[in-house]
């Protein structure tokens, strides 16, 4: 291990369990493995959920509301 990546480890150590998780996440993803797995939390499950059920019943942004996003954004 690099006297730099040693370092990152050691800092990434002193953080909350979640931010560590997230980092391990994208060390895994750029040291090749793909199938990295993503945990949520309970809020973004509950996200998940909703934005599924909401598809499942046919509700989508109109067109009209993607349009002024990207007026606004783009």
């Amino acid at each position: 291990m690099t006297r730099l990546l040693d370092e990152a480890v050691a800092k990434a150590r002193r953080l909350p369990d979640a931010a560590q998780d997230e980092i391990a996440q994208v060390l895994l993803l750029l040291a090749g493995d793909e199938a990295a797995p993503i945990q949520l939390t309970p809020e973004e499950e509950r996200d998940l959920a909703e934005a599924l059920a909401e598809a499942e019943r046919g509700e989508f942004a109109s067109d009209e509301s993607i349009r002024a996003l990207w007026a606004k954004y783009a």
